[in-house]
């Protein structure tokens, strides 16, 4: 496993582990009982405890990318959650670098990565104040790169099935590590998330298209119209706009054969 050359010129660092529980968690530990301040990169080839987004395990068998990466004090706290956007438009550059462009890869809000409708990626985003009062940050991103897990209720792809020969994940993370340490440059500690926010908007996916929006017992529908300038997401619905800090967002059916290039 290797940074990418733009990376190592920026200062990031890359701790590689054949196995281990959790990126994440190895990010927290070395930040809270080691002193580590980054930036610095740890990616496992396996995980053995992986999870995401509230709390759901994440599969995580050999082949695929997992990786965290560790920052100190990136930005002031109330730009923290931006951080999610930034790593998401990253990623979508180094999938359009794997895959090449194509119509149906981009990006689901708040920060999953689709193509042709089914899940390539996930995120997990994790802070911890540390005892000097500095916020540690980690940024956890897995890919699947060779080989995809079966989920009941979502679709799933990997970069290999999408395109053989594509699905390196040394290869990808080289490009991935370099799209990041690029992309927190133009954001700028959160003083230029218009700039970010408008590469996100670049690659999104279902803009204009129905949506519906889980909100633990609730759910919205409407029209997924944009995000705002605090990363909220803005669905038009028969009632007006709803702008939504959080939630589990589904595309409509049209949306979703659109996607799958059926449309």
């Amino acid at each position: 496993m290797r940074l990418g050359a733009e990376a190592v010129a920026r200062g990031y660092r890359l701790d590689y582990l054949d196995s281990v529980g959790s990126t994440n968690a190895v990010a927290l530990v070395r930040a809270r009982e080691q002193g580590e301040r980054g930036p610095l990169w740890i990616v496992g080839g396996e995980q053995t405890s992986g999870r995401g987004r509230m709390g759901r395990q994440w599969t995580s068998p050999p082949g695929n990318l997992y990786s965290s990466l560790l920052l100190t004090d990136p930005c002031p706290i109330e730009k923290a959650p931006e951080l999610g956007f930034v790593a998401g438009v990253a990623l979508a550059e180094a999938a359009s670098a794997a895959l090449g462009a194509r119509e149906h890869l981009g990006l689901k809000w708040p920060n999953d990565l689709l193509c042709g409708g089914a899940k390539l990626s996930g995120m997990l985003l994790e802070a911890t104040r540390l005892a000097d009062g500095a916020l540690a940050t980690v940024i956890g991103i897995g890919v699947n790169c060779r080989s995809h897990p079966d989920l009941p209720n979502y679709a799933t792809t990997d970069l290999d099935t999408i395109e053989p020969g594509a699905g390196d994940p040394e290869t990808f993370f080289a490009a991935l590590s370099d799209a990041m340490a690029r992309t927190l440059v133009i954001w700028a500690r959160g003083e230029n998330f218009a700039a970010i926010r408008e590469k996100w908007l670049a690659a999104c996916l279902g803009r204009g298209g129905p949506v519906k929006v889980a909100l633990g017992e609730r759910t919205i529908e409407g029209v997924f119209d944009t995000i705002d300038p605090h990363g909220r997401l803005i669905v038009l619905t028969p009632d007006g706009r709803a702008a939504i800090d959080a939630g589990d967002v589904l595309l409509g059916p049209a949306a979703q054969a659109k996607l799958r290039g059926k449309a």
